[in-house]
């Protein structure tokens, strides 16, 4: 098992990501925000130098965590957008020895999320994951703001038509906290984050690390681990009752919001991730504690 996080929420600039991974003492970073883009879209000469960086810290990049059919490409639209991205992220990939690449399967707009669009997403996805398996490369799909995670049927609907194995799932502990279940008629109630995993749980390659709960005025209340209602502790003992010893990633949102273009205080961004990396090693200990009782 090894730790691993989206440092950009540590800092907006490489240094800075690796200053906060080993100042938990880790190793690993969960690579997204990168210079002004990310790792697919930065210059040859930005790549130079951060492969460069990499190699003298002695950190490396376990997963991309990719824009491929994310939240903001909707499944309306083109998905050259996502199959291009693939393109530039694979060679540069494999290059860095990083094995998965975490993905989505297209936005739905709210007001068509009663429309059937599992066939489209399917082969869309289909093309998406081809390109990972040529290049030896895991997709792992994050339940997220897409058509899969729009309810865990819809997940399952999504593996049992995609049937790789270089397709798999990242668990998010906290974005069920903020998702509608979108199944029958609405108004819909909120996902659970335990009833989601449990369903879901055979097909899991790897995990995020958020919580929160949901504010009476509607809108996300992110906090520490433990501390919300994403059923983190209960999820990771499951995990490790049935075996895991992959990656756990941390994505606190606690104060930097990767998709919210508003300021940052680069200070206060630094000691949130380490206080989050520190308390989720330490729930770690904890249920692995429990559990050789």
């Amino acid at each position: 098992m090894y730790y691993t996080g989206f440092a950009d929420e540590a800092a907006s600039d490489l240094d800075g990501q690796i200053k906060a991974t080993k100042e938990l003492g880790w190793k690993n970073i969960e690579t997204r925000k990168l210079f002004d883009g990310n790792l697919a879209s930065i210059t040859d000469a930005q790549f130079a130098e951060v492969c460069e960086k990499l190699k003298k810290s002695g950190v490396a990049f376990n997963c991309y965590g990719s824009g491929v059919a994310n939240w903001s490409k909707p499944i309306t639209e083109s998905p050259e957008s996502s199959y291009d991205e693939m393109k530039k992220a694979v060679p540069r990939m494999q290059k860095l020895g990083i094995k998965m690449i975490r993905m989505m399967s297209f936005a739905v707009p709210k007001e068509l999320r009663q429309q059937d669009f599992s066939a489209e997403v399917i082969k869309r996805l289909k093309v998406i994951v081809k390109m990972a398996e040529d290049g030896g490369i895991l997709c792992v799909h994050e339940n997220c703001m897409n058509w899969a995670g729009m309810s865990y049927e819809h997940t399952l609907k999504m593996m049992e038509g995609i049937k790789s194995p270089n397709f798999k799932l990242v668990f998010d502990t906290g974005n069920p906290v903020f998702s509608d279940d979108v199944r029958g008629k609405p108004p819909y109630k909120l996902q659970s984050a335990w009833k989601f995993y449990d369903a879901v749980k055979e097909h899991v390659a790897y995990i995020h690390i958020k919580d929160g709960t949901m504010g009476a005025d509607g809108k996300a209340i992110y906090s520490f681990p433990g501390e919300g209602v994403g059923d983190v502790r209960k999820i990771l003992k499951d995990m490790f009752k049935r075996g895991y010893d992959g990656g756990i990633s941390i994505e606190p949102h606690m104060v930097a919001i990767y998709h919210d273009q508003g300021p940052t205080k680069e200070e206060l961004m630094f000691s949130n991730y380490v206080e989050y990396g520190r308390r989720i090693m330490k729930m770690v200990d904890e249920i692995k504690a429990e559990l050789k009782k």
